[in-house]
């Protein structure tokens, strides 16, 4: 079973479960929030930098991370799940997430609420995985799964962000790491390094929940670097790269992805803390989100869409070209928050948005020639 970044398994989760392959375009609608929060989520990011942008997405400055992390990753990691596990019930995790994006639009204050439900959900729904499979990489989704939980949590009774942040994090970061634990199993990673693993989760753990006070933000940093390098050992992309086509595009996704969380990791040592508004947390915030986590999003949506939506993603050498503006724009946003030059920090926040545009755009075209492709010949 994969569920969320990679999706090869999730198919046969789901014919084991009982999922029938003819309500692919019925899911369809619940993936719309979901983009709306991505796109909202990326002007209201602009927005906080300065840079004028549509009033949806100016009045939603303050939204920025909760769209992000709890609107766009909340639907699809919801959604993705609930294939793998084919029970009806699992779908109201994405309802509930989708819902939870336009209460957030509409300046509902029933938004929050709506994700913690949506989160609960999950958790059920990872904890059914780890049911039918107890390894160590289903209980990390379960951790992913619990860590949203808390953040949402935390936001709906009006925890601080520098608290709530790491945990909403941790929810992508945590599910990644399950995943590439399970791939790794074609490495055949040794008992020893599995255990390293496992002290790796529990110190991000410990971490989380002393990420209130310096100590805790300092241990959860560690954890992240660890966790960094440990999958530039163990991860079979470092094999992977030798090839072509999609593989090595992915593989060169997840390296670059595990670099940035080198980065960011260490951001957040150096700077003790995550004091919101500071130089410091934009860059490392932004590192783990975007270099890390995106960076994963970009090499495996061409087998998340097809698994989810059961539409075809045929791979193009123009799958480069947002990966590339991805991490060329975030070297140029933290040289700005190095420096203390707001000019570069706003043109790198601009290049990400457009990185993203550019990985829309990719996918739509993507999308349109697995279409055509699959369309008759005429005689």
């Amino acid at each position: 079973m994969r569920t969320s970044i990679s999706a090869g398994s999730t198919a046969a989760v789901a014919r084991q479960s009982g999922a029938r392959p003819g309500i692919a375009w019925a899911r369809l609608p619940l993936l719309v929030p979901g983009f709306l929060a991505l796109v909202v989520g990326i002007g209201a990011g602009l927005a906080r930098l300065g840079v004028v942008v549509p009033d949806v997405a100016a009045s939603a400055a303050a939204l920025h991370g909760p769209l992000m992390i709890s609107g766009f990753f909340g639907v699809v990691i919801a959604l993705e799940r609930a294939v793998a596990v084919g029970a009806a019930w699992a779908y109201l995790g994405p309802l509930f997430a989708g819902l939870g994006v336009v209460a957030a639009l509409a300046g509902a204050t029933t938004a929050p609420w709506l994700f913690v439900a949506g989160s609960l959900v999950l958790v059920a729904a990872t904890v059914d995985v780890l049911r039918r499979q107890t390894t160590l990489f289903t209980l990390t989704l379960v951790a992913g799964a619990l860590a949203w939980t808390v953040g949402n949590t935390l936001w709906a009774s009006g925890t601080a962000v520098d608290v709530i942040v790491m945990w909403w994090l941790a929810f992508p970061i945590l599910t990644i790491a399950g995943e590439r634990l399970e791939l790794s199993r074609f490495r055949n990673p040794s008992p020893l390094a599995r255990r390293v693993f496992g002290a790796i989760l529990a110190l991000i753990a410990c971490g989380l929940v002393g990420s209130g006070r310096a100590i805790g933000v300092a241990v959860l940093a560690g954890g992240l670097f660890a966790l960094a390098i440990w999958l530039l050992k163990e991860d079979i992309a470092m094999r992977t790269v030798r090839g072509t086509g999609l593989a090595r595009f992915i593989a060169v996704c997840l390296i670059a992805g595990y670099a940035w969380l080198v980065v960011g990791a260490l951001v957040v040592l150096s700077a003790g803390a995550l004091a919101p508004g500071t130089r410091s947390y934009d860059a490392a915030v932004h590192a783990l989100a975007l270099g890390f986590v995106f960076s994963m999003v970009l090499g495996h949506a061409p087998i998340i869409f097809p698994a989810v939506l059961r539409v075809a993603i045929p791979y193009h050498a123009a799958f480069y070209v947002p990966l590339a503006l991805l991490h060329c724009s975030l070297v140029v946003r933290l040289a700005g928050d190095a420096t203390g030059r707001i000019d570069w920090t706003r043109a790198g926040g601009l290049l990400n948005a457009i990185a993203l545009a550019a990985f829309i755009v990719a996918m739509i075209g993507a999308v349109i020639r697995g279409v055509r492709q699959r369309r008759p010949r005429r005689a």
